[in-house]
């Protein structure tokens, strides 16, 4: 049997979103036949790098979906791991549109730091992200003692040893991982996951007062798991 896991990062500093989006990813998990895990606080691990976290978790589980707790879940959103190919991790690119031109800048320069491996394009967003056991090498590769450390965090990191290691990635549409640089392209409710990431979908209220609100109005008509 093929176990899976749905894994999130939250801890008690950001109670008021995760008591509003932790049922809905609980319901996603049971939608996939998936377990439900959060990765709080962990000494070991700076808090921008709980995701390594998982690298343990693969002796139990075949496949780990990995989102971040600042999201709803619309009830049109597929199961993912049904969709996706054992040996692809599955992640959006996220060096497009108003970001392309730093994304691609953080991608030059850990390779100007480390090794050179020809990494020009394809930044992923570890928000919503895939893992298969056979990505277990991924964590395996990370020098815990030598983290990347500048803007981009696990994002950079993750994304630097997936192409390192040649490893396939199936690249989600961005209905998948909706943040607000997609603002413009389709609407919130034409989404399957709305991520509010950094400030939200807008700099002019408060990114849990914006959660509150999409909750309120698409629970009023339906929409979310």
């Amino acid at each position: 049997m093929n176990r899976r896991c749905v894994v999130t990062r939250a801890d008690d500093n950001i109670k008021n979103m995760i008591d509003i989006t932790h049922p809905i990813i609980k319901r996603y998990a049971k939608k996939c036949d998936a377990d439900f895990h959060i990765l709080d606080n962990n000494v070991k691990y700076h808090p921008h790098y709980r995701i390594l976290q998982i690298k343990d978790m693969f002796d139990e589980y075949d496949r780990i979906l990995v989102l971040d707790s600042d999201i709803l879940i619309l009830n049109k959103c597929p199961d993912i791991f049904d969709l996706v190919p054992f040996d692809c991790v599955a992640t959006i690119y996220e060096d497009k549109l108003s970001r392309q031109e730093d994304r691609r800048n953080r991608i030059r320069k850990i390779q100007e730091q480390r090794e050179d491996i020809g990494w020009k394009e394809g930044y992923i967003n570890s928000g919503v992200i895939l893992f298969s056991k056979v990505h277990k090498d991924i964590f395996d590769n990370i020098d815990t003692s030598n983290l990347w450390m500048d803007l981009g965090y696990d994002d950079v990191e993750i994304g630097y040893q997936t192409n390192k290691l040649k490893h396939k990635v199936h690249e989600l549409d961005y209905r998948w991982n909706f943040m607000s640089m997609f603002l413009g392209t389709i609407s919130r409710a034409d989404a399957y996951i709305i991520h509010y990431a950094g400030q939200g979908m807008t700099q002019f209220s408060d990114r849990i007062q914006q959660i509150k609100q999409d909750y309120i109005l698409f629970r009023r008509y339906g929409l979310l798991i």
